[in-house]
C-alpha cells in the first residue's frame, strides 16, 4: 500500500537525503533537492494573499514540488491544461495569481532560490484530506470545458487504488510519459503515484518515438501514454530493448482500438492497460486486452456501479467522488458478469428537424463501412436559416483513401452518405465532410469538439510554403516554412507548437518523389535523428540527396540554429 497523500512530505523527508526522486535528462535529482524546492514554493506562497492559484510547469519534478509547497501553504491549485491567451484570460477571473510558466502579462511567480530543508512553519504538519486541493478541467471533447474541484482525499484514494492494482507489476520501475501532468491522468500516474511509492520520475515528457525507443531501453520502466501515441507506434523502429525493460504501459483519455492495443503490445512487449474514467469521476475501471473481442472493463475495487433501468446509463459511487452519492455518467453500458461493456454516450443524442439522432450510431456505421478508420460526427451551429446541420470528420482507411485520391471527395461523400442512409433519415445526413490524415489531439491526447469545429472555418494547409534554392541532378535544396495554421500543429503541442517528426519525414518523401525518380516502395529508414524542433513560421532548409544505385534518399533539415533532423530513407521494388 502506498503512503497516503496526506503524509507525503513526511514520507519523503524520512527517506535518505541522497536518494533519487527522479531525473532531469541525465541529471539525478535527490530527495534533498526536491524538498528544498518544496520549501522554496511554500515560502513563496505562504506570503501570498488569496487561496486560488493557477499552476503550469513543463518539468514534472518541479511541478510536484510546487504542488506540495502550495498545499502546505493552504492553497488550492488550478490545473491549467495550457497557457494560451484565452485560457489565461478565463482563469484570471477565478484565481488570485499565476505560478510557473505563464505569459509575462499575467505576472507569473516562481521562486528562484532553493531554501535549506528544515521543519519550517506549516511543513511539519500532515495535510488535511478534506482540503480543497485542486481544480481540474474537463477536456471539452463533447462540449464546453468545465471546472471540477477535487479534495485531497479523492486523489489520495486514487493513488492508493493504483498501487493496489498495478504496484506489483510496476515494481521499482521508473516512470516515463508521453502525456502532460497538467491534467488529472498525468498528474496521478506521472507525479503523485511515483512520489508516494518511491518510484523515480523522468521530469520531461518524451515527444519523438525515436527518443522513446532509447529512453525506455535504459532501465526497468513504466510508460504513461495516450491512445493518440499508442495507435501510432512506428513499426520500423527497433523496440526490442525497450520491450525488455517495460513493466507496464498505461493508456487513458479516450478509447484505444482493439487492433491498435494488440499491435502496440506486440511491439512494446506488453499490451497497454487502459484506464476508463473522467475528470469528474476519477478512475472507474480498467482492462488489458488479450484478444480483438476482449472489450469488457473491470471496475476498480473501490468503485461500486450499477445500470439505470431506463436507458442503461452507467452509475458509479466511489471515494474518488466528492460525496457518497451515486453519479450518473454520460456512457451507456451492458453488464457482463462482474464487468461491463460500454455502448456509447447517451448524451450524444441530438434533434434534427424534430428527429432524435444518435451521433454514436452514425460514427459506428461509418467505421464499420471499411472506408473510415476513425469518424466523428458533430452538430454545427445553425446556419442562416436557423437549421441545425451535422458535420462528419473522417480519417479514411486505405480503401477510403484510394477512393478519395482516384475519384475525388464527392465520390467518397456519396459512398459514406449511402452507408448512413440505413441508419438515419435523409434530413440528418451530414452536410459538411472533412477528410483528415489523423484526428487533431491536444496535450491530453484527446480530440476536442473545438479543434474539430475549427477545421470547418477553412481548409487547413498540410504542406509548407516552399522556395527552391538549388536543383542539381541528384541534389536539391528547398526552403520550407511551416505556416502557423498548418493542420499538423494541432495538439502538438498546445502551449508551444512543434512540427511532428513523422511530418518532416513525409515532406522529405513527398519532395523527394517530386524531384527524383525513386523506386515505388518504401523499405525503411536508417540513421534517423531529431536534434532541434521546427516551430511555426520558422524557415528551414531541406537538403535532399539521391543515391540512385542504392535506391535511397538522404534528407537533412537545417537552419541558422543548426541541424534539426536528418536520416536516410530506403526504397525498392515491390515484392513479388
Amino acid at each position: 500500500m502506498s503512503d497516503r497523500l496526506e503524509h507525503l512530505y513526511a514520507a519523503i523527508a524520512a527517506r535518505p537525503a541522497d536518494g533519487v526522486i527522479g531525473w532531469r535528462g541525465s541529471e539525478r535529482v535527490s530527495n534533498a533537492a526536491f524538498l528544498a524546492r518544496v520549501h522554496a514554493w511554500h515560502g513563496l506562497l505562504i506570503a501570498q494573499a488569496g487561496r486560488n492559484f493557477a499552476l503550469y510547469l513543463d518539468d514534472s519534478i518541479e511541478f510536484g514540488a510546487a504542488l506540495l509547497g502550495a498545499w502546505h501553504a493552504g492553497k488550492t491549485v488550478w490545473l491549467s491544461a495550457d497557457t494560451l491567451p484565452a485560457t489565461c484570460a478565463s482563469l484570471s477571473g477565478s484565481v488570485d495569481g499565476f505560478l510557473g510558466q505563464f505569459p509575462p502579462e499575467f505576472s507569473p511567480m516562481q521562486p528562484h532560490a532553493a531554501l535549506p530543508v528544515s521543519l519550517a512553519a506549516g511543513l511539519s504538519a500532515d495535510l488535511n484530506g478534506a482540503m480543497p486541493a485542486l481544480v481540474v478541467f474537463t477536456s471539452g471533447s463533447t462540449g464546453a470545458v468545465q471546472a471540477i474541484p477535487k479534495k485531497l482525499s479523492q486523489m489520495a484514494s486514487e493513488v492508493e487504488t493504483l498501487d493496489v492494482l498495478f504496484g506489483e507489476r510496476a515494481g521499482a520501475a521508473a516512470v516515463w510519459a508521453t502525456v502532460s501532468h497538467q491534467h488529472i491522468y498525468g498528474l496521478l500516474f506521472k507525479v503523485l503515484w511515483p512520489l508516494t511509492t518511491c518510484r523515480g520520475i523522468h521530469a520531461l515528457s518524451v515527444i519523438y518515438p525515436e527518443e522513446l525507443t532509447v529512453a525506455l531501453a535504459e532501465a526497468p520502466c513504466v510508460l504513461i501514454a495516450s491512445p493518440a501515441h499508442l495507435k501510432r507506434v512506428p513499426e520500423h523502429l527497433d523496440w526490442r530493448a525497450a520491450a525488455g525493460m517495460l513493466r507496464v504501459v498505461f493508456s487513458s483519455g479516450g478509447p484505444l482500438a482493439p487492433d491498435a492495443a494488440l499491435a502496440a503490445g506486440a511491439l512494446l512487449g506488453t499490451v497497454p492497460v487502459e484506464v476508463y474514467g473522467s475528470s469528474e469521476t476519477g478512475g472507474v475501471a480498467w482492462r488489458q486486452r488479450s484478444a480483438i473481442d476482449d472489450n469488457a472493463w473491470t471496475p476498480f475495487p473501490t468503485v461500486a456501479w450499477r445500470l439505470d433501468e431506463e436507458d442503461g446509463a452507467l452509475e458509479v459511487r466511489s471515494p474518488h467522488l466528492p460525496d457518497d452519492n451515486w453519479l450518473a455518467l454520460a456512457d451507456r453500458a451492458e453488464r457482463v458478469e462482474q464487468r461491463f461493456l460500454l455502448l456509447g454516450r447517451r448524451d450524444r443524442i441530438v434533434k434534427i428537424e424534430e428527429k432524435r439522432i444518435s451521433l454514436s450510431a452514425m460514427e459506428a456505421a461509418l467505421t464499420a463501412s471499411g472506408l473510415a478508420a476513425e469518424a466523428r460526427v458533430l452538430l454545427c451551429e445553425p446556419d442562416g436559416g436557423e437549421r441545425q446541420r451535422l458535420a462528419a470528420f473522417v480519417v479514411p482507411t486505405a480503401e477510403g483513401r484510394a477512393l478519395l485520391d482516384h475519384e475525388g471527395k464527392a465520390a467518397l461523400n456519396h459512398r459514406l452518405r449511402a452507408v448512413l442512409a440505413d441508419v438515419v433519415e435523409a434530413v440528418a445526413l451530414p452536410r459538411r465532410w472533412r477528410y483528415l490524415d489523423q484526428m487533431p489531439v491536444n496535450s491530453q491526447g484527446k480530440t476536442t469538439m473545438a479543434s474539430l469545429l475549427a477545421l470547418l472555418d477553412g481548409e487547413r494547409p498540410r504542406f509548407p510554403r516552399m522556395r527552391e534554392l538549388e536543383n542539381a541532378q541528384d541534389r536539391v535544396v528547398l526552403e520550407l516554412t511551416a505556416p502557423a495554421n498548418l493542420l499538423y500543429f494541432d495538439g502538438h503541442f498546445d502551449v508551444a507548437p512543434i512540427l511532428p517528426g513523422v511530418v518532416q519525414i513525409d515532406w522529405a518523401i513527398h519532395y523527394g518523389r517530386q524531384y527524383f525518380e525513386l523506386p515505388p516502395v518504401f523499405k525503411g529508414m536508417q540513421q534517423l535523428k531529431f536534434q532541434q524542433v521546427v516551430v511555426p513560421d520558422a524557415a528551414v532548409r531541406l537538403e535532399l540527396t539521391r543515391d540512385a544505385a542504392k535506391g535511397s534518399l538522404q534528407f537533412r533539415y537545417v537552419s541558422e540554429a543548426g541541424q534539426h533532423a536528418s536520416g536516410r530513407i530506403l526504397f525498392g521494388a515491390a515484392d513479388v
